[in-house]
Protein backbone atom coordinates (compact mmCIF):
# COMPACT_ATOMS: atom_id res chain seq x y z
CA UNK A 1 0.00 0.00 0.00
CA UNK A 2 1.68 3.14 -1.62
CA UNK A 3 -0.29 5.27 1.33
CA UNK A 4 0.49 3.17 4.31
CA UNK A 5 2.58 6.16 6.18
CA UNK A 6 0.20 8.88 5.83
CA UNK A 7 -1.88 6.82 7.04
CA UNK A 8 0.16 5.67 10.14
CA UNK A 9 0.11 9.83 10.86
CA UNK A 10 -3.40 10.46 10.79
CA UNK A 11 -3.82 7.50 13.27
CA UNK A 12 -1.37 8.24 15.47
CA UNK A 13 -3.04 11.98 15.33
CA UNK A 14 -5.90 10.40 16.61
CA UNK A 15 -4.56 8.44 19.19
CA UNK A 16 -2.60 11.28 20.88
CA UNK A 17 -5.45 13.29 20.39
CA UNK A 18 -7.91 10.71 22.85
CA UNK A 19 -5.01 10.11 24.71
CA UNK A 20 -4.67 13.40 25.76
CA UNK A 21 -7.91 12.60 27.61
CA UNK A 22 -8.21 8.61 28.27
CA UNK A 23 -4.84 7.15 29.82
CA UNK A 24 -3.67 3.66 30.43
CA UNK A 25 -6.32 2.55 27.85
CA UNK A 26 -3.88 2.21 24.72
CA UNK A 27 -5.48 -1.19 23.77
CA UNK A 28 -8.93 -0.45 24.49
CA UNK A 29 -8.34 2.92 22.03
CA UNK A 30 -6.76 0.48 19.75
CA UNK A 31 -9.64 -1.26 19.28
CA UNK A 32 -11.58 1.70 19.51
CA UNK A 33 -10.06 2.65 15.84
CA UNK A 34 -10.11 -1.00 14.53
CA UNK A 35 -13.79 -0.93 14.56
CA UNK A 36 -14.24 2.85 13.46
CA UNK A 37 -11.86 1.87 10.14
CA UNK A 38 -13.55 -1.21 9.66
CA UNK A 39 -16.93 0.65 9.05
CA UNK A 40 -18.36 -1.28 12.32
CA UNK A 41 -20.05 -0.45 15.70
CA UNK A 42 -18.37 -1.51 18.92
CA UNK A 43 -20.33 -2.35 22.32
CA UNK A 44 -18.26 -1.67 25.61
CA UNK A 45 -19.24 -3.01 28.65
CA UNK A 46 -18.08 -2.31 32.21
CA UNK A 47 -18.78 -0.65 35.06
CA UNK A 48 -19.88 3.31 35.80
CA UNK A 49 -17.83 5.40 35.94
CA UNK A 50 -14.68 3.35 33.99
CA UNK A 51 -14.89 6.47 31.03
CA UNK A 52 -16.66 4.50 28.79
CA UNK A 53 -18.83 7.54 27.75
CA UNK A 54 -15.86 10.32 27.79
CA UNK A 55 -13.85 8.21 25.67
CA UNK A 56 -16.96 8.12 22.81
CA UNK A 57 -16.89 11.82 23.36
CA UNK A 58 -13.44 12.37 22.95
CA UNK A 59 -13.21 10.81 19.69
CA UNK A 60 -16.59 12.66 18.21
CA UNK A 61 -14.85 15.94 19.36
CA UNK A 62 -11.35 14.65 17.44
CA UNK A 63 -13.03 14.51 13.98
CA UNK A 64 -14.47 17.39 12.05
CA UNK A 65 -17.61 17.34 9.36
CA UNK A 66 -18.44 19.43 6.87
CA UNK A 67 -19.30 22.22 9.05
CA UNK A 68 -17.11 22.04 11.94
CA UNK A 69 -17.96 19.38 14.23
CA UNK A 70 -18.48 16.08 13.89
CA UNK A 71 -22.22 15.09 14.14
CA UNK A 72 -22.33 13.58 17.82
CA UNK A 73 -25.29 12.51 19.05
CA UNK A 74 -26.00 10.99 23.15
CA UNK A 75 -29.05 8.77 23.84
CA UNK A 76 -29.36 7.64 27.45
CA UNK A 77 -31.05 4.51 27.12
CA UNK A 78 -33.95 4.31 29.50
CA UNK A 79 -36.69 1.75 30.18
CA UNK A 80 -38.92 4.68 28.91
CA UNK A 81 -38.08 4.98 25.94
CA UNK A 82 -39.20 4.48 22.47
CA UNK A 83 -38.17 3.59 18.91
CA UNK A 84 -39.57 6.74 17.76
CA UNK A 85 -37.06 8.79 19.97
CA UNK A 86 -34.14 6.98 17.98
CA UNK A 87 -35.44 7.12 14.57
CA UNK A 88 -37.88 9.84 14.32
CA UNK A 89 -41.86 10.85 13.57
CA UNK A 90 -43.84 11.92 11.19
CA UNK A 91 -45.65 15.55 12.47
CA UNK A 92 -48.41 16.92 10.93
CA UNK A 93 -46.85 20.61 9.22
CA UNK A 94 -50.32 23.18 9.47
CA UNK A 95 -48.77 24.85 6.46
CA UNK A 96 -48.56 22.47 4.17
CA UNK A 97 -51.44 20.02 5.24
CA UNK A 98 -49.19 17.29 5.14
CA UNK A 99 -47.07 14.92 7.09
CA UNK A 100 -42.90 15.70 7.47
CA UNK A 101 -40.75 13.75 8.70
CA UNK A 102 -38.94 14.90 11.51
CA UNK A 103 -35.30 12.72 12.25
CA UNK A 104 -34.16 11.42 15.19
CA UNK A 105 -30.85 10.97 16.72
CA UNK A 106 -30.04 8.44 14.92
CA UNK A 107 -29.38 10.73 12.08
CA UNK A 108 -26.04 11.36 12.92
CA UNK A 109 -22.03 10.60 12.37
CA UNK A 110 -20.85 9.10 16.15
CA UNK A 111 -23.83 7.30 18.01
CA UNK A 112 -23.57 6.91 21.80
CA UNK A 113 -25.58 4.79 22.74
CA UNK A 114 -25.49 5.07 26.80
CA UNK A 115 -26.06 2.33 28.72
CA UNK A 116 -28.17 0.53 25.44
CA UNK A 117 -29.51 -2.65 28.02
CA UNK A 118 -31.68 -0.53 30.17
CA UNK A 119 -33.73 0.12 27.41
CA UNK A 120 -36.52 -2.46 26.28
CA UNK A 121 -35.32 -5.56 23.39
CA UNK A 122 -38.05 -3.15 21.34
CA UNK A 123 -36.08 -0.12 21.21
CA UNK A 124 -32.49 -1.98 20.84
CA UNK A 125 -34.29 -3.10 18.10
CA UNK A 126 -34.87 0.06 16.40
CA UNK A 127 -30.78 0.08 15.47
CA UNK A 128 -31.05 -3.19 13.58
CA UNK A 129 -31.41 -2.02 10.29
CA UNK A 130 -29.37 1.17 10.49
CA UNK A 131 -26.07 -0.61 12.34
CA UNK A 132 -26.44 -3.56 9.45
CA UNK A 133 -27.58 -1.41 6.09
CA UNK A 134 -26.78 2.21 6.79
CA UNK A 135 -30.17 3.27 6.38
CA UNK A 136 -33.90 3.94 8.17
CA UNK A 137 -37.19 2.89 7.16
CA UNK A 138 -40.13 4.99 8.21
CA UNK A 139 -43.45 3.79 6.97
CA UNK A 140 -43.02 3.77 3.00
CA UNK A 141 -39.89 5.38 3.40
CA UNK A 142 -36.48 4.40 3.39
CA UNK A 143 -33.64 7.46 4.77
CA UNK A 144 -29.61 7.20 3.99
CA UNK A 145 -27.41 7.82 7.15
CA UNK A 146 -24.18 9.40 6.71
CA UNK A 147 -21.54 7.68 4.87
CA UNK A 148 -19.40 7.51 8.68
CA UNK A 149 -22.42 6.36 11.05
CA UNK A 150 -20.46 5.14 13.88
CA UNK A 151 -22.43 3.28 16.97
CA UNK A 152 -20.64 2.95 20.63
CA UNK A 153 -22.20 1.23 22.28
CA UNK A 154 -22.03 1.14 26.32
CA UNK A 155 -23.42 -1.54 28.92
CA UNK A 156 -23.22 -2.28 32.23
CA UNK A 157 -22.89 -5.81 33.17
CA UNK A 158 -26.31 -8.36 32.94
CA UNK A 159 -26.31 -8.95 36.31
CA UNK A 160 -26.31 -5.20 37.67
CA UNK A 161 -30.12 -4.54 38.64
CA UNK A 162 -32.47 -3.32 35.72
CA UNK A 163 -30.73 -4.09 32.78
CA UNK A 164 -31.71 -6.36 29.88
CA UNK A 165 -29.97 -8.85 27.82
CA UNK A 166 -29.20 -7.58 23.83
CA UNK A 167 -30.98 -9.90 21.45
CA UNK A 168 -28.48 -12.62 19.78
CA UNK A 169 -29.40 -10.29 16.27
CA UNK A 170 -28.33 -7.20 18.01
CA UNK A 171 -25.06 -8.61 19.05
CA UNK A 172 -24.07 -9.88 15.80
CA UNK A 173 -24.19 -6.83 14.35
CA UNK A 174 -21.32 -4.60 16.83
CA UNK A 175 -18.08 -5.66 15.06
CA UNK A 176 -16.40 -5.80 18.71
CA UNK A 177 -17.18 -6.06 22.45
CA UNK A 178 -14.42 -5.17 24.71
CA UNK A 179 -14.18 -4.45 28.27
CA UNK A 180 -13.12 -1.39 29.31
CA UNK A 181 -12.02 -2.09 33.08
CA UNK A 182 -10.39 0.45 35.76
CA UNK A 183 -6.77 2.32 35.38
CA UNK A 184 -3.83 0.60 36.73
CA UNK A 185 -3.27 1.98 40.22
CA UNK A 186 -0.13 4.20 38.78
CA UNK A 187 -2.43 5.94 35.66
CA UNK A 188 -5.31 6.17 38.18
CA UNK A 189 -3.37 8.61 40.82
CA UNK A 190 -1.77 10.44 37.44
CA UNK A 191 -5.93 10.47 36.87
CA UNK A 192 -6.41 11.93 40.52
CA UNK A 193 -3.76 14.14 40.55
CA UNK A 194 -4.30 16.05 37.04
CA UNK A 195 -8.52 15.48 37.26
CA UNK A 196 -8.76 19.12 36.17
CA UNK A 197 -6.47 19.72 33.40
CA UNK A 198 -8.03 16.23 32.16
CA UNK A 199 -11.61 17.71 31.85
CA UNK A 200 -10.52 20.60 30.47
CA UNK A 201 -8.65 19.04 27.69
CA UNK A 202 -11.94 17.34 27.01
CA UNK A 203 -13.78 20.97 26.62
CA UNK A 204 -10.62 22.09 24.37
CA UNK A 205 -9.73 19.37 22.20
CA UNK A 206 -8.43 19.33 18.37
CA UNK A 207 -9.97 18.05 15.62
CA UNK A 208 -7.13 16.29 13.78
CA UNK A 209 -8.88 14.45 11.12
CA UNK A 210 -11.94 15.25 9.19
CA UNK A 211 -14.81 12.54 8.24
CA UNK A 212 -13.20 12.56 4.68
CA UNK A 213 -9.77 11.47 6.45
CA UNK A 214 -11.85 8.93 8.20
CA UNK A 215 -14.03 7.34 4.87
CA UNK A 216 -10.05 7.39 2.86
CA UNK A 217 -8.57 5.25 5.98
CA UNK A 218 -11.84 2.80 5.83
CA UNK A 219 -10.99 2.23 1.93
CA UNK A 220 -7.17 2.02 2.65
CA UNK A 221 -7.87 -0.30 5.65
CA UNK A 222 -10.22 -2.42 3.39
CA UNK A 223 -6.83 -2.49 0.88
CA UNK A 224 -4.51 -4.21 3.42
CA UNK A 225 -3.15 -7.23 2.61
CA UNK A 226 -4.27 -10.64 3.91
CA UNK A 227 -2.49 -13.99 3.27
CA UNK A 228 -4.31 -17.48 2.04
CA UNK A 229 -2.91 -19.09 5.01
CA UNK A 230 -4.37 -16.54 7.15
CA UNK A 231 -7.84 -16.80 5.73
CA UNK A 232 -7.72 -20.56 6.54
CA UNK A 233 -6.58 -19.96 10.23
CA UNK A 234 -10.09 -17.35 10.14
CA UNK A 235 -12.34 -20.25 8.65
CA UNK A 236 -10.50 -22.87 10.80
CA UNK A 237 -11.66 -20.70 14.09
CA UNK A 238 -15.01 -20.09 12.81
CA UNK A 239 -15.36 -23.44 12.06
CA UNK A 240 -13.98 -24.98 15.76
CA UNK A 241 -16.67 -22.71 17.45
CA UNK A 242 -19.34 -24.46 16.09
CA UNK A 243 -17.31 -28.16 16.54
CA UNK A 244 -16.52 -27.55 19.86
CA UNK A 245 -18.36 -29.10 22.26
CA UNK A 246 -18.63 -26.36 25.02
CA UNK A 247 -20.11 -23.87 22.78
CA UNK A 248 -23.51 -24.22 22.30
CA UNK A 249 -23.97 -21.91 19.16
CA UNK A 250 -20.68 -20.94 17.26
CA UNK A 251 -19.90 -18.05 14.92
CA UNK A 252 -21.38 -17.16 11.61
CA UNK A 253 -20.31 -16.18 7.91
CA UNK A 254 -20.87 -12.95 8.64
CA UNK A 255 -19.18 -13.05 12.11
CA UNK A 256 -15.92 -14.56 9.77
CA UNK A 257 -16.14 -11.95 7.05
CA UNK A 258 -16.46 -9.25 10.25
CA UNK A 259 -13.26 -10.76 11.23
CA UNK A 260 -11.59 -9.90 8.80
CA UNK A 261 -12.73 -6.55 8.11
CA UNK A 262 -11.37 -6.31 11.79
CA UNK A 263 -7.89 -7.89 11.11
CA UNK A 264 -7.63 -5.59 8.32
CA UNK A 265 -8.47 -2.62 9.98
CA UNK A 266 -5.86 -3.19 13.34
CA UNK A 267 -2.67 -4.04 10.82
CA UNK A 268 -3.48 -0.40 9.52
CA UNK A 269 -3.72 0.33 13.13
CA UNK A 270 -0.44 -0.77 13.87
CA UNK A 271 0.90 0.53 11.10
CA UNK A 272 1.01 -2.26 8.62
CA UNK A 273 -0.18 -3.01 5.05
CA UNK A 274 -0.48 -6.64 6.01
CA UNK A 275 -1.86 -8.83 8.31
CA UNK A 276 0.35 -11.42 10.63
CA UNK A 277 -0.53 -14.10 13.40
CA UNK A 278 -0.08 -11.55 16.57
CA UNK A 279 -2.63 -10.02 14.78
CA UNK A 280 -5.18 -12.61 15.27
CA UNK A 281 -4.14 -13.56 18.68
CA UNK A 282 -5.10 -10.08 19.35
CA UNK A 283 -8.37 -9.69 18.14
CA UNK A 284 -10.28 -13.07 18.05
CA UNK A 285 -12.18 -13.00 21.58
CA UNK A 286 -13.01 -9.28 21.19
CA UNK A 287 -14.59 -10.42 17.47
CA UNK A 288 -16.19 -13.24 18.70
CA UNK A 289 -16.64 -13.92 22.32
CA UNK A 290 -19.81 -12.22 22.36
CA UNK A 291 -21.41 -13.66 19.13
CA UNK A 292 -21.29 -17.53 21.03
CA UNK A 293 -23.15 -18.54 23.60
CA UNK A 294 -21.39 -21.34 26.03
CA UNK A 295 -22.60 -24.09 27.85
CA UNK A 296 -20.38 -22.99 31.13
CA UNK A 297 -18.79 -20.04 32.77
CA UNK A 298 -15.82 -22.39 32.66
CA UNK A 299 -16.68 -22.93 28.62
CA UNK A 300 -16.51 -19.36 28.06
CA UNK A 301 -13.11 -18.61 29.80
CA UNK A 302 -11.51 -21.57 27.97
CA UNK A 303 -13.48 -22.69 25.08
CA UNK A 304 -12.35 -19.96 22.50
CA UNK A 305 -9.13 -19.39 23.94
CA UNK A 306 -8.22 -23.39 23.28
CA UNK A 307 -9.40 -22.92 19.75
CA UNK A 308 -7.23 -19.96 19.10
CA UNK A 309 -4.29 -21.18 20.50
CA UNK A 310 -4.49 -24.87 18.37
CA UNK A 311 -4.84 -22.86 15.26
CA UNK A 312 -1.83 -20.27 16.42
CA UNK A 313 0.35 -23.59 16.82
CA UNK A 314 -0.61 -24.72 13.12
CA UNK A 315 0.17 -21.40 12.06
CA UNK A 316 3.53 -21.35 13.60
CA UNK A 317 4.00 -24.59 11.90
CA UNK A 318 3.77 -23.44 8.69
CA UNK A 319 5.84 -20.51 9.08
CA UNK A 320 4.96 -18.72 6.03
CA UNK A 321 5.80 -14.77 5.10
CA UNK A 322 2.94 -12.88 5.37
CA UNK A 323 3.73 -10.19 3.46
CA UNK A 324 2.08 -9.23 0.31
CA UNK A 325 4.41 -10.53 -2.33
CA UNK A 326 6.34 -7.89 -4.60
CA UNK A 327 6.01 -8.50 -8.11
Amino acid sequence: MENIAGASVSINKLFENISTVIKGKELQVNLLLTVLFAGGHILMEDNPGTGKTVMAKTLAKSISGSHGNSVFKRVQFTPDLLPMDLIGSNIFDEETKDFKFKKGPLFCNVLLADEINRASPKVQSALLECMAENQITVGENTYPLEQMFFTIATQNPIEMEGTYPLPTAQLDRFYMKINFGYADPDTELTIFKEYLGILNNLQTIHQVLSIDDVVTLQKQASEVFLHDSLIEAIRNIIQGTRENAHIALGASTRAGIIFIKCLKAYALVKGRDFVTENDIADITHPVLQHRLLFRSKDAKDNALSEILANELRRLSDLKPSFQKPTN
